[in-house]
């Protein structure tokens, strides 16, 4: 994307999912330069998903709910996570209540990866704050909150036109 000189900003002529496509870049270079400075990068496509995803919060979040997000089938979601337990970035084993069940866990090369992923991110995010300025980065958080909205709401039928 090359700026345009006109009166108005070359964004503004650009469709919203090109946009969306391209910013995106900032975010995964800058993860995948800091998961390569700590050796770890050998992360799959939608490993930075799932791995920032279990990291998150206390427990982290539910790797079926990570899997149902990622929009991927049980069969590609298997693959990921057989690829990320090889890689040591997860440990898979016999849920302690019901050896039926599989939990899933961050090892610690999980947890370096997840906090490179992390410190990737706020570095992106003070520099998109110190560029645009907190009021349109807040804009912005709106505007995308109400398209995954939006998404939900078309995935489940919900839909109004």
């Amino acid at each position: 994307m090359t700026p345009q000189r006109d009166e108005h900003p070359w964004h503004e002529a650009v469709a919203i999912p090109v946009l969306l496509r391209h910013a995106r870049r900032a975010y995964g270079s800058a993860m995948r330069t800091a998961l390569a400075a700590i050796g770890c990068d050998d992360v799959p496509r939608n490993g930075l998903y799932v791995i920032g995803g279990m990291a998150k919060g206390a427990g982290g979040v539910p790797l079926s709910q990570l899997v149902r997000e990622l929009g991927v089938s049980k069969q590609a979601a298997g693959q990921l996570v057989d690829t990320l337990v090889v890689r040591g970035y997860l440990d898979r084993s016999a849920d302690a209540e019901d050896r039926r069940k599989i939990s899933i866990t961050l090892t610690p090369r999980g947890q370096a990866a997840a906090a490179a992923q992390a410190a990737a991110r706020d570095r992106v995010d003070a520099e998109l704050a110190a560029r645009a300025g907190p009021d349109c980065v807040a804009a912005m958080r709106k505007a995308l909150g109400t398209l995954c909205d939006m998404g939900q709401q078309d995935a489940a039928g919900d839909h109004q036109p």
